[in-house]
């Protein structure tokens, strides 16, 4: 369209057979707002409209653009409605993998809590009997050494369980510390397993229990043939002190597949299923009473197990209440 100065329309050139009213208006809006280009709405139809000064006034461009405004506007709501169901994904997984990253930190955090708070209380029955002794001693200072022995020994014998307390968890403390630092050589497993046996063949034989072992000889691993050592000792000092009197120790050392395993079975009263997935942690003991008359402190087991793991293989154990109980060490 060609308008004049004055904006009086003077010339049409259209495809479209739109009525004169409509042209007087689209005017009327060009000129409400001279600017280059611009927009309005007639009629629920969206014209973009562009203007060019002439030499006699003004060329004017009408552009309908209702479609692409509404294919615009359709995307607009669509990304709205992607970007909102976006973020609540994204917050859900976040909260859900915040607290799964949370729930191991929880959990050693409680377990470190737990741990704290037992070796307190372990250590307070050993230092209540010494200041105990103490006392006694104090009260009657008029006695000799040898009228006073009783005491003496009482005191003697708590110093030594809380000297094996403190070094167990001096030993868990460096185990955890130096986890990936422990050189790993190959030793032979089959001679460290039967030299422990030699060393407690007189304790077993006092405590006239019967013991039945079946070493199949040339076991090769790699790590450290001390530590696995000690956990031959723990499992078979162990085996001892639960096995019942006149009852019988069997210890094997095999190969199965690909694993290498050792395990060691007595006969006694064995252990309930709600605690033989809880043996293994620190402290932890399925009959405290028992536990504090043969003078364990519940770490023999969790060393065992620390050490077990630093040789990538796994410790656990099976028991049938009133018949026996054995552990299985297997080395892969």
């Amino acid at each position: 369209m060609q308008a004049d100065a004055d904006w009086n329309l003077t010339e049409i050139d259209s495809r479209f057979d739109m009525d004169d009213e409509f042209y007087a208006i689209a005017v009327q809006e060009a000129a409400s707002d001279p600017s280059d280009n611009g927009q309005f709405t007639l009629d629920g139809t969206r014209w973009a409209y562009s203007v060019q000064p002439t030499v006699t006034g003004y060329s004017l461009v009408y552009l309908d653009v209702t479609a692409r405004q509404n294919i615009l506007t359709n995307l607009i709501y669509t990304f709205s409605a992607v970007a909102l169901v976006m973020l609540v994904a994204i917050y859900v997984a976040s909260r859900y993998f915040a607290n799964r990253a949370i729930v191991p930190v929880q959990e050693a955090f409680n377990k470190q809590k737990r741990f704290i708070a037992d070796a307190s209380h372990e250590l307070k029955t050993p230092l209540a009997v010494i200041n105990t002794n103490a006392d006694v001693l104090l009260a009657n200072s008029e006695d000799t050494i040898r009228e006073q022995s009783k005491w003496l020994h009482h005191i003697k014998s708590e110093t030594e369980r809380m000297k094996t307390l403190t070094n167990d968890l001096l030993y868990l403390t460096e185990m955890d510390d130096v986890r990936e630092r422990i050189l790993h050589v190959p030793f032979d497993l089959s001679e460290a397993v039967e030299s422990v046996i030699l060393t407690m063949e007189a304790v077993i034989f006092e405590k006239n229990i019967e013991l039945d072992y079946e070493i199949e000889p040339g076991l090769t691993v790699n790590g450290s043939s001390e530590q696995m050592k000690q956990v031959a000792m723990i499992l078979l000092d162990n085996a001892v002190k639960y096995t019942n009197p006149g009852g019988s120790i069997e210890l094997k050392l095999r190969k199965t597949g690909h694993h290498i395993l050792l395990s060691v079975t007595n006969t006694g009263e064995g252990i309930s299923a709600e605690h033989l997935g809880k043996i293994f942690d620190r402290f932890y003991r399925a009959d405290p009473s028992r536990s504090r008359k043969h003078g364990g402190y519940g770490l023999g087991l969790a060393i065992a197990k620390s050490i077990v793991e630093q040789h990538r293989g796994k410790i656990y154990a099976k028991s049938v209440p009133n018949e026996t109980t054995t552990f299985f060490v297997q080395l892969g």
